[in-house]
């Protein structure tokens, strides 16, 4: 499994319901896409849940890395860069990945990327950010729970789905799910 992220932030009295109207009619072309396992098209508004941006900025879990790279050289993805430009994608192996069968619940998401410390245990480290996913999931509801490492940049990322909006911190982002597709 490996996860991604693109973002684009967009300028600040940008008019979001364009991006919502986007989600609404591109959306559904990626349900049944092959090898994904899910992908929410996510939007952040500047002063809402703490977002001090607008963003839009899909998140991917793939079954299979082939599925990514098909998306890619695929012509979803050159119509999203003819429209905003090639943007950099964010891609992490999976280290745990917890998606509940009510995922078509999930109305928010929240992200955060933290960086791994100089020479700490790598196999501890995986083994605590597993525990806490797994923690979440029970605890906080989590309709999608992943966890995963960048070996490039020394760091992870944190990401879940949620039915209701989690708490807001100076660590994460949160966003809108404004449509989730399945493979």
């Amino acid at each position: 499994m490996i996860a991604m992220q693109y973002s684009f932030t967009l300028p600040a009295d940008y008019d979001m319901e364009i991006i919502d109207r986007r989600i609404r009619d591109k959306g559904p072309a990626m349900n049944g896409f092959p090898q994904l396992g899910f992908k929410a098209f996510l939007s952040a508004r500047r002063g809402e849940y703490g977002s001090r941006e607008n963003l839009y900025a899909p998140f991917y879990l793939w079954d299979q890395p082939e599925g990514a790279s098909s998306f890619i050289c695929g012509p979803g993805f050159a119509a999203l860069s003819d429209t905003f430009g090639r943007p950099r994608i964010r891609h992490w192996i999976v280290w745990h990945a917890h998606v509940s069968p009510d995922l078509a619940g999930a109305r928010f998401a929240h992200s955060e990327h933290l960086a791994i410390e100089p020479h700490a245990s790598l196999s501890d480290l995986r083994q605590q950010e597993v525990d806490l996913a797994k923690q979440a999931t029970r605890d906080r509801h989590a309709l999608a729970c992943v966890v995963a490492f960048d070996p490039y940049d020394w760091a992870t990322v944190r990401f879940g789905l949620h039915a209701e909006a989690p708490p807001a911190s100076s660590t994460n982002q949160i966003y809108r799910v404004g449509h989730l597709s399945r493979g």
